[in-house]
């Protein structure tokens, strides 16, 4: 069942429904910077710190990439930690346009939960920011299993019948090295639709219209069987959140991306601007 929250809110919505949501910070950073070290240091007031690796992600060494899901039992486990129930409305931010956050509204809605992308996160804030953690008392989470009709696996990414979006920025999909994948490039045949540049100057998504425009360019007008990915399987949850924001359906999470298709090296891969 879908979620009756919408995918992505604004920051008046939050106030007019603060006392009804669960503010969550889901900072992090390839670049190895620590997301709790920047909540600690100011984070939007009431929000609680959610760990990527620890609650959204599972085992790398499972061979489902560097991001892989974890097991519904450690996510359902980190949730109840944070005191976020299974009634609980959550509206995740972080400094990034969304495009980390998304992972952890990702899940949630997938498995029924309600759930936002709080749109400009940490930037549009105009008030004080908060140093202090708030107080959190255990709640109950309830383990949900991964549905299957929002899953791709990787031969799903390499059929050529899907349309395959990949979120991570043009150069890397070009095949600019990224230090932390064994090959670079992009899956033959996925279309490059860099999720940040979903997102404006100002840090918040662009019109609807745009958004729609942006995914026509590459084929998804809302008919499409549309699987996204992106390094591992964390923006490509933005994309499916613009994506269900313009009106255009929810498509699959490639969760493994391009962290698991590169370390398969039997597979083709693709260079340059073209999906190959």
């Amino acid at each position: 069942m879908s979620p009756s929250t919408p995918p992505v809110v604004d920051h008046a919505w939050w106030q007019a429904h603060a006392d009804e949501v669960v503010l969550a910070d889901v900072r992090w950073y390839l670049d190895g910077r620590s997301g709790r070290d920047a909540y600690e240091e100011g984070h939007l007031p009431g929000a609680r710190f959610v760990d990527l690796d620890a609650w959204l992600s599972g085992d790398p060494d499972t061979g489902g990439g560097r991001h892989p899901l974890p097991e519904p039992a450690t996510f359902a486990r980190g949730m109840a930690t944070l005191g976020i129930g299974d009634d609980d409305v959550v509206l995740a931010y972080d400094d990034a346009g969304g495009v980390i956050a998304a992972r952890l509204v990702w899940m949630l809605r997938a498995t029924g939960h309600e759930a936002a992308l709080l749109d400009g996160g940490l930037a549009a804030h105009d008030g004080p920011l908060d140093t202090a953690v708030p107080p959190i008392a255990a709640a109950i989470f309830t383990a949900r299993a991964w549905p299957e009709d929002l899953l791709a696996t990787i031969d799903d990414a390499a059929d050529r019948g899907n349309v395959v979006l990949d979120a991570r920025p043009a150069d890397r999909y070009r095949g600019a090295a990224d230090g932390v994948d064994p090959r670079p490039g992009h899956i033959p045949g996925a279309r490059s639709l860099p999720c940040r540049e979903n997102v404006g100057p100002d840090g918040r998504l662009l019109p609807v219209d745009a958004l729609r425009a942006r995914f026509a360019a590459v084929g998804v007008t809302g008919q499409e069987d549309v699987v996204s990915s992106c390094g591992s399987g964390v923006t490509a949850c933005h994309t499916l959140l613009a994506m269900e924001h313009a009106g255009l359906g929810r498509g699959r999470l490639f969760p493994g991306s391009w962290s698991q298709y590169s370390r398969e090296r039997d597979r083709p891969v693709a260079t340059g601007d073209e999906p190959g």
